[in-house]
């Protein structure tokens, strides 16, 4: 399974939380099994497109029956590592950062994924809290990284020393990063990073207004 899963396309692994959020979102008492079709229409994909992402894991349906809807929920928790707790970390306590902890944790659905610890240089921020996390300085990285076990780090800070902070973050052992930070930022292989450029995806939007 661990081979398989190593040649997965991105896009795929990406598509799969849609997946999971419909599932969550359904009644299994009302609908007890589901079909790639009925899948397929809540998401506007194409119900080829719904067999051929989950036939990358295994078969979970049976054809012309469809899916258990709570067994394909909880395959797909496992397959994305959700069914056990992910600590995560979040630098920058800034406007962005607030707002993305604050909607994490008020947003059930996100558990188990957990903010753990926040990180700032602003003295007059350090030793305080957003919405029931404590922030550190980032000068602390690496000994909370390690004390939290953090494995995914938010990135939320001005794009200075951007690529140092996530070598750091590196060295104490997280595996994963979602970055806001508009730099280019390099990580090693085994190490995944994705960004969200705001900036860039509003440009983009630009030509269709």
């Amino acid at each position: 399974m661990e081979e398989r899963l190593r040649k997965v396309p991105d896009i795929v692994i990406r598509r799969l939380p849609l997946y999971l959020r419909v599932l969550d979102n359904l009644d299994h008492l009302e609908m007890p099994i589901i079909s790639s079709e009925q899948l397929a229409q809540r998401l506007g994909f194409l119900s080829g497109q719904v067999r051929k992402d989950l036939s990358y894991f295994g078969v979970f349906g049976k054809q012309g029956v469809g899916y258990q809807t709570v067994s394909l929920r909880e395959e797909i928790r496992r397959i994305l590592k959700l069914n056990r707790e992910i600590r995560v970390g979040l630098i920058g306590a800034g406007n962005l950062g607030a707002a993305l902890v604050g909607y994490h944790q008020k947003n059930q659905e996100h558990r188990p994924l957990e903010i753990v610890a926040l990180f700032d240089v602003d003295s007059q921020k350090i030793g305080q809290q957003i919405a029931g996390v404590d922030i550190y300085a980032v000068s602390e990285l690496e000994k909370q990284v390690v004390a939290f076990q953090i494995k995914m780090m938010i990135l939320a800070f001005p794009a200075v020393d951007a690529q140092m902070t996530v070598d750091r973050c590196i060295q104490a052992g997280v595996k994963s990063f979602l970055s806001f930070v508009p730099a280019s930022i390099k990580v090693p292989p085994g190490i995944k990073l994705q960004t969200a450029d705001v900036s860039l995806e509003l440009q983009s939007l630009a030509y269709y207004s």
